[in-house]
């Protein structure tokens, strides 16, 4: 790790829960490159950003729904007109390219078109009001993991250290404790899939669960692990799809750290019934 990635880092740490805007005065030091860092630091899952979608390309699949009757396309009018208008690009479009719909609308359109399989969609750190968080790697790697080079003595001013200080007696505060917690219970997969179903159902997700909702019906009694490996069993059964979360603005930092982390591109985060 480079000195001035190690400076964005304890600089992020002196922020409430590790989050701040990329436009605070705080990384006014790096100046340009502030965002190269943010993202090298985001390829190793130590911080994460606001992202959004750079490019997006139609799939084969995408091609296929065109080529069906009118009243067989099982997406609305606006979702079918975007489509059509990606399908006419040569490769890639970005979505800056896509009239007639305001930027808001059109990013919804194109996230559920993406979380159907029906285009591919290449996302970016978001150009305005970005904002970048310490992740839970990025935690355990400045808690347990970093060492300072030897023979490389970085400047770093008393504030910094400060901020460095407070976060290790905050993450390495002793914890009380507690009594065993009493033994799992055992809930079979095909219970839980009844369960996903029917808080689809309650919550009007349109067989879009974000997974937090299921973590809150089932942590506990089965912990974490039991749930993401029961989840992995029901996907390998072709019984749901897990997919990734695209604009991650519309949820709390503890919400989308229910997710389950993967070595390439995003957390799955929504659980679809197949």
């Amino acid at each position: 790790m480079d000195t001035n990635e190690l400076k964005f880092l304890l600089k992020l740490l002196g922020f409430a829960n590790y989050r701040a805007g990329l436009s605070a005065n705080t990384f006014n030091s790096f100046k340009t490159e502030k965002n190269k860092i943010c993202r090298d630091l985001g390829d190793r899952e130590l911080v994460d950003y606001t992202r959004e979608i750079a490019t997006v390309k139609i799939l084969s699949t995408g091609q296929a729904l065109l080529k069906l009757p009118a009243g067989e396309v099982p997406i609305t009018d606006t979702e079918l007109k975007v489509l059509e208008k990606i399908s006419k690009a040569s490769g890639k479009i970005a979505p800056s390219k896509i009239a007639g719909l305001k930027a808001a609308e059109r990013d919804t359109v194109l996230k559920t078109l993406k979380e159907r399989g029906l285009i591919e969609a290449e996302t970016q750190l978001k150009k305005t009001k970005a904002e970048v968080w310490l992740t839970e790697r990025g935690i355990e790697f400045l808690r347990d993991d970093y060492n300072p080079n030897k023979g490389v003595q970085p400047a770093i001013s008393l504030e910094l250290l400060g901020n460095y200080l407070r976060f290790l007696r905050k993450t390495l505060r002793v914890k009380p404790i507690l009594p065993p917690e009493p033994p799992s219970i055992n809930i079979n997969d095909e219970e839980i899939l009844r369960i996903i179903e029917k808080l689809d159902k309650e919550l009007g997700t349109e067989n879009y669960l974000p997974i937090f909702h299921l973590r809150q019906k089932l942590q506990p009694p089965l912990s974490r692990d039991e749930l993401d490996q029961a989840l992995y069993r029901l996907q390998k059964n072709d019984l749901i799809e897990l997919s990734t979360l695209l604009d991650p603005t519309q949820y709390t930092q503890e919400q989308l750290n229910t997710g389950i982390p993967q070595n390439i591109g995003g957390s799955l985060f929504f659980i679809s019934v197949n």
